[in-house]
């Protein structure tokens, strides 16, 4: 009885694998927005109702599509600061940086559907939240390991923006301090603007030696957080 609950288990996996993997060529031809199950199904030369079975609507499928681009670029951000773990914190986080802008030009599909236009019709659930703060969380462990060895030069805040900024602290980063997290946010922002840019072609005309541009500009983000000077723990 095991064996068959084995077989029918790595059946399904299969069946799931060949189901998302089909997905993405249609995301790669049509869009997220064209993304359709009875298509999928037709590729893959099975009925729609054999199909229901994996994912019961498209809203679903594009949940699954979506958490596994946020795992697979959260993956490339981890393991970036993994082959870094020898540099100085500033090192580290342009390497992270350059990691994850290396995977969203190689994958620009995936990317889009996390980061492109919201998917008429579809509101992404809770479920993609944990995957969806994988990179934020490898640039909060850079942050929090430098402050650790001896703090961050975090900027003044004006006024207006202390209480925002402790209220982000307590929610993600209790460890640091209000004014790091708030310049940790923006830079996070900018990094993905930076992006963004690239991959749907706004630098078209305007940035040629594009490398070089966006490894200046992540050196920018990490003196903008602080890490300018920050030495790496011995």
């Amino acid at each position: 009885m095991s064996t068959a609950r084995g077989v029918r288990a790595r059946a399904r996996i299969e069946v799931t694998a060949a189901i998302k993997d089909e997905a993405r060529r249609q995301l790669a031809a049509e869009g997220a927005a064209k993304l359709s199950l009875r298509a999928v199904a037709r590729e893959l030369g099975m009925v729609s109702s054999a199909l229901y079975r994996y994912f019961p609507s498209r809203d679903e499928l594009l949940t699954a599509l979506i958490i596994d681009a946020y795992d697979s670029l959260g993956e490339a951000a981890e393991a970036a600061l993994v082959r870094a773990a020898g540099e100085s914190p500033a090192g580290q986080w342009v390497a992270v940086c350059e990691g994850m802008r290396e995977w969203a030009l190689g994958r620009p599909h995936e990317y889009e559907l996390i980061y492109g236009s919201p998917v008429p019709g579809y509101t992404a659930p809770d479920a993609t939240v944990p995957a969806a703060s994988r990179v934020g969380q490898v640039l909060i462990r850079i942050m929090r390991d430098a402050h650790q060895a001896g703090g961050v030069a975090g900027r003044e805040l004006p006024a207006e923006l202390r209480s925002e900024a402790r209220r982000m602290a307590e929610d993600f980063a209790p460890d640091l301090p209000p004014e790091v997290v708030a310049g940790l946010v923006a830079a996070w922002a900018q990094l993905f603007g930076l992006v963004n840019f690239e991959v749907f072609g706004q630098f078209n005309k305007v940035v040629e030696n594009r490398e070089a541009f966006f490894r200046d500009a992540a050196h920018g983000l990490a003196r903008h957080v602080g890490l300018a000077g920050v030495r790496r723990a011995e």
